[in-house]
């Protein structure tokens, strides 16, 4: 992790390979927290606003609702140190992880098959 405490937009969403229109639009939704701004209003990121938004980018890339996101922020901000929601919330996502990784690998099963039924028909 950078030790920058004092980055921009543009920087974190290189960093993780978003538009800094994509950042600002989290932001709006309230999916991500608002961030500190300089003299001149420009948005600027510590070292944990980074961390939070990686998480909430890997929360995203798992399937988790954006309704979903917005609430653990808000349950972030509210109470930095309060722990009990945002663990209930992440267990929760984490047992809708695991079914859809049932259903995928079922159905890469299948498809296993499949190839293996085809290969030897063509040889």
């Amino acid at each position: 992790m950078s030790t920058d405490t004092n980055q921009s937009v543009g920087a974190v969403a290189a960093r993780f390979g978003l538009d800094p229109d994509t950042v600002r639009y989290y932001e709006r939704r309230g999916i991500l927290p608002e961030p500190s701004r300089d003299a001149a209003g420009r948005r600027r990121y510590s070292n944990e606003d980074v961390h939070l938004i990686e998480v909430l980018l890997r929360l995203r890339e798992t399937g988790m609702p954006l309704a979903d996101i917005a609430s653990f922020t808000r349950l972030v901000a509210n109470d930095p140190d309060g722990v009990p929601e945002r663990l209930a919330l992440l267990r929760e996502h984490r047992e809708r992880i695991l079914a859809k990784r049932c259903q995928l690998e079922s159905a890469l099963a299948l498809i296993d098959r499949k190839i293996e039924d085809y290969a030897r028909r063509s040889t």
